[in-house]
């Protein structure tokens, strides 16, 4: 099944080079296509398994994790490398990168101990809860529930009404 949406890159993630003009009007607009029936969190909510706040506050911090580059690398990082010793795009970013960090460590600890293991596995990693349960020798049909009160704190972390 393919559900594509259409998301924009939210320009306050992305550093700027002191001296140059970066306001948001003047940058070009980017965007990415994603499926979100991939995500197990997207699954869940296309179910009616977990409402729209729980949601957007699973996709802050994968959005978070991803910006912060906390992955694993499978290949070499090459976007940054210039041959021909101009200066790039302008954006550099270790300080988005740094603060996206601060931003995912800050919401992992506020969610706690015990939650933030399914979550990190299900929101950032895209493992799907089946799988989590095993890894984490959990009875079958108790990740949902826990990942629920997993979001549900991460949701009051980031405020959301």
């Amino acid at each position: 099944m393919r559900d594509l949406l259409e998301v924009e890159f939210d320009p306050a993630d992305v550093a700027t080079v002191p001296g140059r003009d970066a306001t948001p009007a003047r940058r070009a607009r980017r965007t990415v296509t994603i499926n979100r029936a991939e995500s197990p969190l997207s699954w869940l909510a296309a179910r009616g398994l977990v409402d729209a706040r729980q949601v957007e506050a699973g996709e802050r911090l994968r959005r978070d994790y991803e910006i912060a580059g906390l992955g694993p690398r499978v290949t070499m990082q090459w976007d940054r490398v210039r041959v021909d010793g101009g200066g790039g795009d302008g954006g550099d970013p270790t300080h988005a990168h740094l603060a996206a960090k601060r931003r995912f460590n800050a919401a992992i600890d506020a969610v706690g101990g015990g939650l933030n293991d399914i979550l990190w596995r299900a929101v950032c990693a895209g493992e799907a809860i089946p799988a989590a349960e095993r890894a984490l020798n959990w009875p079958s049909r108790a990740g949902r529930l826990v990942l629920g009160l997993a979001l549900d704190r991460l949701a009051d972390h980031y405020r959301l009404p």
